[in-house]
């Protein structure tokens, strides 16, 4: 009897929960039963960067417990021998208890007592999306799949305006695209002596940070101090090493076996910020220098993506069984509707936004819904990476509520 035959027996009881919605713990002296009237919860992430001193975490946890919330997962990092602390704290809460505003201020509080260099603390449910400011090149393919992203609701982003020193033409599928969806498309030439960085920091002086998606100019020192915020970069290789232009044939001539992509913060020092995401893609002796380059702008694309909603939203520690069951997210997620085309799938996803509890979204449609497809090991018929998969169209035909029993992609 294999794993999954011997767990099929729990996995009603697992996923029904799953379902159950987080409730902030008892108070001292509160009923037993006072938890039952709890309205929903919200989920927050909180980001401290200070001086290493004694107690931090403790006052980090006093701070949120003592509002009422409830700590899900902290993460601490205190490099040996720079004397400073960082950590990232997911905590949900009842804003009934804990305002928003008075949220804030508490943190702020402490960033004071702490002489923090940063504290930033963000309730997805609750905060205006970031606002960002996208430059690109020539080359859009990291810009069309950003656009794609945004467009299918997958990036915690609203995009302010596109900037490019490269001329793309009105019938080109990116300006159809931006203006199809009313997103400002600005073209500043740029020469070796002007790099229309003052017509730039015009255009995104509202913006909460900007995605280089493979701008090939080199932002001045004066401009990076005049817009002040974050400035994020896709490097097409895996730095620290082939720094500079044409990292790929770089690689290629060094004969390496491991090709990637780096997503970093931008700096004064070229291609040397501090790294957010890497991905790598083995290649061998029969790939040649186009085949490099295909791979490593696959890799751009999604590393790119990654780190986006990694500075937005950082990830969340997955609990209980969510673990496993990651990818069935909030009924009224466009991700969530998009994947399940079962009709009492669409029915129910734009009736359940109570189902979404301090950002913990899980499938509501029922344990048996989610049971029979984890058991299955195999995506949905109607998912168009499995249809994509199969050479066949008996996935389609045994598509039935979502319920896949097509085996042949295995």
């Amino acid at each position: 009897m294999n794993l999954v035959q011997r767990a099929a027996p729990s996995l009603p009881k697992l996923f029904g929960f799953a379902k159950r919605p987080f409730k902030s713990l008892r108070l001292p002296g509160e009923p037993l039963d006072s938890s039952s009237s709890l309205p929903p919860l919200f989920y927050g992430i909180h980001v401290f960067h200070c001086p290493d001193a004694v107690g931090i975490v403790a006052k980090l946890s006093d701070c949120i417990a003592s509002k009422g919330g409830n700590i899900l997962g902290a993460s601490v990092f205190v490099p040996e021998n720079k004397h400073v602390f960082y950590s990232r704290s997911e905590f949900i809460f009842d804003p009934l208890k804990w305002p928003r505003k008075e949220m804030d201020e508490d943190f702020h509080k402490l960033s004071l007592t702490y002489s923090a260099m940063r504290s930033v603390v963000r309730v997805p449910n609750l905060d205006p999306k970031y606002k960002i400011g996208v430059l690109v090149s020539k080359q859009d393919h990291c810009l069309v799949d950003l656009l794609h992203q945004w467009q299918e609701g997958r990036l915690p982003v609203d995009i302010t305006c596109v900037i490019s020193n490269h001329h793309r033409g009105p019938n080109t599928h990116v300006h159809r695209f931006l203006e199809r969806h009313s997103i400002p498309y600005h073209y500043l030439n740029t020469t070796k002596d002007d790099k229309s960085e003052g017509e730039i920091l015009e255009l995104v002086q509202n913006t909460d940070f900007l995605v280089l998606a493979r701008y090939m100019q080199v932002l001045s020192g004066d401009f990076l101090k005049s817009y002040g915020k974050d400035i994020i970069n896709i490097h097409h290789g895996l730095l620290p090493s082939f720094k500079g232009g044409k990292p790929s044939k770089q690689a290629f001539d060094a004969g390496v076996k491991l090709i990637g992509a780096t997503t970093h913060f931008v700096t004064q020092e070229l291609d040397a910020g501090p790294i957010i995401e890497q991905m790598v893609a083995r290649v061998s002796h029969r790939d040649n220098l186009q085949t490099f380059v295909q791979k490593s702008e696959n890799l751009e694309k999604q590393c790119l993506t990654m780190a986006i909603k990694s500075y937005c939203i950082p990830f969340r520690r997955m609990v209980g069984a969510e673990a496993d069951h990651e990818q069935y997210k909030c009924a009224h997620d466009a991700d969530c509707r998009d994947k399940c085309k079962a009709d009492h799938c669409k029915e129910k996803c734009l009736e359940l936004p109570s189902k979404c509890s301090a950002g913990v979204c899980v499938c509501p449609f029922g344990p048996e819904h989610s049971a029979e497809r984890v058991i299955s090991s195999s995506k949905c018929a109607s998912d168009s990476d499995c249809t994509n998969f199969c050479p066949t169209e008996c996935n389609i035909k045994t598509c039935v509520e979502a319920k896949c029993s097509c085996g042949c992609h295995r």
